[in-house]
């Protein structure tokens, strides 16, 4: 009798666990983004909300010698994203983030929600890009996004502005900061970002026109410089909207300890790829673009601080400075770039997570010191893997 309750003891046992590991296995609500581990969560549609990663087992990380201790340093916080290109974290540490396919993506505790841009058009690498908060957001609730859209002349990209609703989770008032900037399936730009003096600084990429880098009345192939309303600043070394000229494709704006401006910028593509290019961006002046390219020089016009050389592609977007430290995701390069700033000088340039992730876009420190990093593993260049694309978490000490 003894052996027969310990005997069914056991079968109850067993059946419990079993029940328990099937139940981790299903798909269920969303969860919150709070104590996080790596994991890869079942697979879900491009077009269906992400999920976001809370209290599971870490899977176990590729190997890397470069840093034993990834494993408790990085952390996949969401997943199936469509195409991230830009976050930015709210006073109530929630996340928004631009998908380029045309939807701005909330990300609360414990749940995810989207709002539907209008007059987004995603073509290529057009489509719901840069964004960026107002430096008085607790106040006035300001965000300004990036996008392409179709006019009967063909594709601009502009900016526009909108009082964000946290309550209805709502965009309201909307106001179009610049417009008609020249726009095509590729070259379009998109980073937005508010300098420590509060002005608005916009890249635009050349949109495969390659003559209009250089006209200093077009909006093509420029870092732009305007005021919270869209006003051209006093000071515009031109009179009009541009603060820099000759440029290809910049997708990376941060300011140093200094308040210098610093960008990067894609390099030609084609037989002649690689020559990446990271530029100390200065009022006026002009990045040569297409007349000079990697360390080529010519009388009036910059050369890069540093650039990748003709055997190696970056393909550099987003752009991050701390401490005076460089740091930019790369999208053909698949890797996080370092390199530190000594006076105007870029030194030591280091390589991590090189082709763990894929495909990276998105480099941003948040509000509590960690790096978030998301991949662009579904626009169309990349390989896709299970889960992407995905928003990362990183400590910072994981570059050193």
């Amino acid at each position: 009798m003894k052996k027969t309750i310990i005997f069914l003891a056991i079968l109850i046992l067993i059946a419990l666990l079993g029940f328990y590991l099937f139940s981790l296995n299903q798909k269920g609500s969303i969860k919150s983004i709070l104590n996080q581990t790596p994991s890869l969560s079942p697979k879900v549609e491009p077009e269906g909300l992400p999920e976001v990663q809370q209290n599971r087992k870490a899977q176990k990380q590729p190997k890397n010698s470069e840093n034993s201790s990834e494993q408790s340093t990085v952390q996949v916080i969401a997943e199936n994203l469509n195409i991230p290109w830009e976050i930015a974290f709210l006073p109530d540490k929630t996340l928004l983030i631009t998908q380029r396919s045309g939807e701005l993506l909330r990300i609360t505790q414990n749940q995810s929600s989207k709002i539907p841009i209008q007059g987004v058009e995603h073509v290529g690498e057009g489509g719901l890009l840069g964004l960026a908060l107002h430096p008085d957001f607790e106040s006035n609730q300001w965000i300004y996004l990036y996008l392409t859209t179709k006019k009967t002349s063909g594709l601009v990209n502009r900016v526009e502005r909108y009082q964000f609703d946290p309550e209805n989770n709502s965009l309201n008032n909307k106001k179009i900061i610049i417009d008609d900037i020249p726009g095509a399936s590729y070259h379009d730009g998109g980073r937005i970002a508010f300098s420590p003096n509060n002005y608005l600084f916009i890249t635009t990429g050349d949109a495969t026109r390659e003559d209009l880098a250089q006209d200093k009345n077009s909006l093509a192939g420029k870092i732009l410089r305007l005021d919270q309303n869209g006003k051209i600043p006093e000071g515009n070394p031109f009179e009009n909207e541009v603060y820099s000229f000759g440029h290809r494709n910049p997708q990376g704006l941060a300011w140093d300890s200094r308040g210098r401006l610093w960008a990067s910028e894609h390099g030609p593509s084609g037989l002649a790829s690689g020559q990446d290019e990271i530029n100390l961006i200065e009022k006026g002046q002009n990045y040569g673009w297409p007349i000079i390219k990697g360390d080529q020089t010519a009388q009036g016009m910059k050369a890069p601080v540093i650039q990748s050389g003709q055997e190696t592609t970056w393909a550099p977007a987003a752009l991050e400075i701390i401490n005076d430290k460089i740091y930019f995701a790369g999208l053909r390069g698949s890797a996080i770039y370092t390199t530190q700033i000594k006076k105007n000088q870029l030194n030591n340039l280091k390589t991590f997570i090189k082709d763990k992730y894929g495909r990276l876009r998105i480099i941003k420190q948040g509000p509590d010191g960690f790096l978030y990093l998301a991949t662009s593993n579904r626009d169309g260049r990349g390989s896709i893997n299970q889960g992407d694309d995905k928003l990362i978490k990183i400590k910072p000490e994981f570059f050193e």
